[in-house]
């Protein structure tokens, strides 16, 4: 495996947004905040490029403005 040192700096971006979304989704109970922040910070173990990296994070960001809209 190598470690490319733009994706790796880009990694620490949904890493950082997802623990920000889990303490805030924790502390209003709302669980699609927690359920986003959780993935945010899981996915980038599982993409190896920085295309997969940022795709699946506007993924998991539109889903959550989607499920956020449709107050669940």
């Amino acid at each position: 495996m190598t470690l490319d040192a733009t994706w790796l700096l880009v990694s620490l971006i949904p890493g950082g947004i997802g623990f920000v979304l889990l303490v805030y989704g924790k502390k209003e109970q709302r669980w699609p905040y927690m359920v986003a922040g959780l993935l945010f910070m899981v996915y980038p173990y599982v993409t190896p490029t920085l295309f997969s990296l940022t795709a699946t994070g506007a993924v998991i960001g539109l889903l959550l403005w989607y499920a956020v809209r449709q107050d669940w």
